[in-house]
C-alpha cells in the first residue's frame, strides 16, 4: 500500500516538473515524501501478510 502511495507521489511530482508547476510545497519535499514511503514499504510498515491472518482463523476455528 505505501508503494502505491509512493508511485502516486512521485507520478504527482513528475507532471509537477514536466509542466513547470508548483501547488505551494516544492518538487525536493515531493520526492522525499516518496522516499520516506518506499522506506516504510521496504521496512514492512503498513503490510500485513495473508497468511498469517489465514494461520490465526484455522487456529481459531478447530
Amino acid at each position: 500500500m505505501l508503494a502505491i502511495a509512493a508511485a502516486i507521489v512521485f507520478g504527482i511530482a513528475f507532471l509537477l516538473d514536466l509542466l513547470n508547476a508548483s501547488i505551494g510545497i516544492g518538487l525536493t519535499a515531493l520526492i522525499a515524501l516518496g522516499l520516506c514511503l518506499l522506506a516504510l514499504h521496504q521496512a514492512g510498515i503498513g503490510t500485513a501478510s495473508v497468511s498469517s491472518y489465514r494461520g490465526n482463523w484455522r487456529r481459531a476455528r478447530r
